[in-house]
């Protein structure tokens, strides 16, 4: 009745398989078309699909890539076999005689993070190695490129919540050893072309366009002109909601105001986006409204009505370094106990029964 997407920092499988699994999960169906990706988005990146793009994370890497429009994927395994004297951590990796040159490899052409991967020396190494010979490790360069080909980088989430008690390393932990490695070494920023995943402004630009497509399909006649954000994550889910939610907000004020900092890359990246919505007259969206769930990695203690300016004031920044800190983004519209409130909320609000 009502158009839903599914919108998840996840990126280690296919959309289909996203899809199954909330199916099973909720006793309803849920299609792959409802079901948005951390890398998603990329789909609207097509300057890049032409190019020979280095991938890494897990799960089907390749798969994804080409849905994607990705034509020319390089795997970080397949570098790793071509260039067999660049991944020299493991001892028992290393090979025994000295390898005959490389030849008839591409060069590369940009790099793609599409989350965590599971030999983190490995992908660190190769990835830093790529970015200092301008896409040729087998060469030796005099100088080091910059700036450095373009990277891709999808889910900024630093922690995630899964069974153990305490929450567990994501690709935001990733992100900030490559970024810690490059200025080391180079003396010099790494740079994004796009950071896309929650909570970036592009990924729920892309939710709202699927959620209005679902809504052309079932008939609607009255234009949606408001989005409720339901997440268990105040820096990823919260964060990203408010901040779509002010990019709402100055875009009827024909005005680009972005919550980012320091990134030329990233700051043109997601000043496209304000642009695209300060100039779209068709764009009947008003308000993107956040709704904290307690049943994830936020577990508020005590009242849920009372919500402190201290508690948020002393909230660590565990956002990316690239979108800047304004604790007021933290602050949810709304906190229930679990998703089935947050839902019975949005129905209130909009008076449906």
């Amino acid at each position: 009745r009502v158009p839903v997407v599914f919108l998840t920092n996840a990126g280690n499988c296919l959309r289909s398989a996203k899809a199954r699994e909330l199916s099973q999960a909720l006793g309803l169906q849920v299609s792959p078309e409802q079901v948005i990706l951390s890398h998603s988005p990329l789909q609207l990146f097509s300057q890049f699909h032409q190019r020979y793009m280095l991938v890494a994370g897990q799960g089907p890497l390749e798969e994804n890539a080409y849905n994607l429009g990705f034509k020319h994927v390089v795997t970080i395994e397949a570098l790793r076999k071509a260039y067999p004297l660049l991944d020299m951590v493991d001892l028992s990796r290393r090979p025994k005689q000295l390898p005959p040159p490389t030849t008839g490899f591409p060069t590369i052409e940009g790099v793609i993070l599409f989350g965590e991967p599971v030999r983190w020396e490995t992908s660190l190494q190769l990835i830093t190695d790529v970015l200092l010979s301008n896409g040729n490790p087998g060469a030796e360069l005099q100088d080091v490129p910059y700036p450095h080909l373009p990277i891709l980088a999808c889910n900024m989430d630093l922690l995630w919540m899964a069974e153990a008690k305490m929450p567990r390393f994501g690709h935001g932990t990733f992100l900030l050893c490559l970024e810690s490695i490059y200025k080391k070494v180079t003396g010099r920023e790494l740079k994004y072309e796009a950071l896309i995943g929650k909570p970036s402004p592009v990924t729920y630009r892309y939710a709202q366009f699927l959620i209005q497509q679902q809504a052309e399909k079932q008939g609607w006649k009255a234009p949606i002109q408001r989005l409720y954000a339901v997440g268990d994550n105040p820096m990823s889910d919260v964060y990203g909601a408010n901040l779509y939610n002010n990019y709402l907000k100055s875009a009827q004020h024909n005005q680009v105001q972005a919550g980012l900092k320091r990134s030329p890359q990233t700051a043109s990246a997601q000043a496209e986006v304000s642009l695209e919505l300060r100039n779209d007259c068709n764009n009947s969206v008003e308000s993107c409204e956040s709704i904290l769930v307690c049943t994830g990695v936020y577990r508020h203690n005590g009242d849920v009505a009372k919500r402190t300016e201290a508690q948020t004031e002393e909230t660590v920044f565990h956002g990316h370094r690239d979108f800047c800190f304004d604790p007021s983004l933290l602050e949810p519209s709304y906190i229930v106990q679990d998703v089935d409130d947050a839902v019975q909320l949005a129905f209130k609000k909009e008076n449906w029964s």
